[in-house]
């Protein structure tokens, strides 16, 4: 995997076990609230989110995108044996 993968402005960076080949990708955007004010990440990660997790999945990986508090997303890469 590469250590960093750049979409629409947003570096993402590499995370993983040593010991396996999983892993993700994640960066940091800005805290950003829904109607509810729960806390989802700034709109324009989360699109770079759903790119990455696109080109992954063509290049013939499991990837999914996801994302968590703190303006936080990751995009995990997941073996498929």
């Amino acid at each position: 995997m590469e250590a960093n993968r750049r979409v629409k402005g947003f570096n993402f960076k590499w995370n993983s076990d040593t010991y396996t080949d999983e892993g993700y990708y994640e960066c940091r955007g800005e805290v950003c609230y829904d109607d509810e004010h729960d806390e989802m990440p700034e709109p324009a990660l989360w699109r770079a989110a759903i790119l990455l997790e696109t080109e992954l999945n063509r290049e013939g990986l499991h990837a999914e995108a996801n994302h968590s508090e703190k303006g936080w997303v990751e995009v995990s890469v997941i073996n498929k044996e």
